[in-house]
């Protein structure tokens, strides 16, 4: 039983880590398991609870990854796993592209109404972030029956060639895969504390957005041969990157001068991480198409693409997925948004803005800590061997995860050299004062 999880009030670690069973499994892993995953630290989960993680021997860690913030409920919250059991007696698959079933209909008139802007929207299913970005590129050429495109540098929205074709966030994850898919541009992403153009916080404004107008438009790329504008609300993988609040309002202004769709990849900031239930809310654009994945089913593998009627007037058989829109996680999803709905939105944003606080309080003392940022419990902290360089610490980064992991703190980098806080939504404020607390603890062994 996981029920006495609930009452922990800090994590229980027993050196060493890793412990005798978790070694047996990663020494199988490495015999069996495709080499091609990246593992921080050795945790070999065996079960979970709100934001309470056990592992196989029995110690006990504070998740504040969220299983990469897809886990937006929790680990196992009792009202999704009923929704999962009350559904797997029912029906478990029976193919959404050839056959009808109500949790996907009832799902996609849940996700169209929950969707910005006032046009009538459609919704397309998959099984990943990926996926949902990968409809999206294919929905833009069909709609606009144009080829070029347009990204940013740091963007991560997957892995298949498409959606790895947009990404642009470590070398590693392009290469021996080109020729890539062709038409592909990027520019750089708003960072106002490592600003491309120069600018200091202050004055951080559209520099981004007039050089794709002012020059990228006027030497390299016709914009009238531009189907769509790839981009996530809040970079994730790239830094958990913050844009000024006017970069995406003009972004949307010069897209739709140009008839250049503006698809948002809300992958990670969606389903309420940020303290509303889509990012684009925060800087008050309605993107022409959205992707969804990762907290939208709390752990059930699940994507969504979802755009205004019109622009998703593809034909039969133009794009589908046998197992996209899967009735279990179908039902997962829709009790994950009830949840969402009824105060885990507004507690994101509660809890993001104590946890900020905290750790703007310890970036007083520790000089490693150069930029902390983020939305809701969609926080950053950058690490810099020095503050007035900026030089990133990506060393110091790779130990404070490890030893986060040693006292019993799950935590992920994201970017070079930055740390990312994604919990649950669920988190409550005792739990976020356990991370601070041991975060400071890190710190104060790592770096004195």
């Amino acid at each position: 039983m996981l029920a006495d999880i609930e009452f922990l009030k800090v994590p229980v670690v027993r050196k060493p880590l890793p412990g005798p069973k978790a070694s047996e499994c990663i020494r199988l892993d490495g015999k069996y398991v495709s080499p091609s995953y990246t593992r921080p630290y050795p945790l070999v989960v065996k079960s979970a609870n709100g934001l309470w993680v056990r592992d196989v021997d029995e110690n006990v860690f504070l998740d504040f990854t969220a299983g990469i913030a897809v886990c937006a409920t929790g680990h196992c919250h009792p009202r999704v796993v009923k929704a999962i059991k009350d559904q797997a007696d029912l029906l478990l698959h029976m193919s959404g592209t050839d056959f009808y079933y109500p949790p996907q209909i009832n799902l996609a008139v849940k996700l169209a109404a929950l969707a910005p802007g006032k046009e009538d929207k459609k919704v397309y299913f998959g099984n990943s972030g990926a996926e949902a970005v990968e409809a999206a590129f294919k929905l833009a050429r069909w709609h606009s029956r144009r080829e070029l495109n347009i990204a940013f540098f740091g963007a991560f929205h997957g892995r298949t060639m498409g959606a790895l074709s947009l990404t642009a966030s470590k070398t590693i994850q392009r290469k021996h895969y080109s020729p890539l898919v062709p038409g592909i541009s990027h520019i750089p992403y708003p960072d106002c504390y490592r600003c491309a153009y120069g600018q200091c916080r202050q004055g951080c404004g559209t520099e981004c957005v007039s050089y794709l107008e002012d020059t990228l438009f006027q030497t390299t790329i016709p914009p009238e041969e531009v189907a769509a504008i790839f981009v996530e609300p809040i970079q994730g993988e790239g830094g958990y990157i913050v844009p000024p609040p006017q970069f995406h309002r003009e972004l949307f202004r010069v897209a739709h001068k140009y008839g250049i769709l503006l698809v948002a990849d809300e992958v990670q900031t969606g389903m309420g991480r940020t303290g509303r239930m889509f990012a684009m809310e925060h800087f008050g654009v309605a993107p022409d198409i959205i992707a969804l994945a990762k907290g939208i089913a709390s752990g059930m593998p699940l994507g969504a693409m979802i755009a205004p009627a019109e622009i998703m007037n593809w034909e039969a058989g133009s794009h589908a997925s046998t197992f996209g829109g899967n009735p279990v996680s179908c039902q997962a999803a829709l009790a994950t948004i009830s949840l969402l709905e009824e105060g885990l939105i507004s507690n994101a944003e509660i809890q993001g803005e104590r946890l900020m606080a905290g750790l703007r309080e310890l970036q007083k003392t520790y000089e490693c800590m150069g930029d902390v940022r983020g939305k809701g419990l969609m926080v950053g902290v950058e690490l810099v061997k020095d503050r007035e360089t900026k030089e990133r610490a990506t060393e110091l980064r790779k130990k404070v995860i490890e030893s986060g992991y040693e006292k019993g703190l799950l935590l992920l980098g994201c970017g070079q050299n930055t740390i990312r806080f994604s919990p649950a939504l669920t988190v409550s404020a005792e739990e976020v004062d356990v991370c601070l607390t041991l975060f400071e603890q890190v710190l104060r062994e790592t770096v004195g």
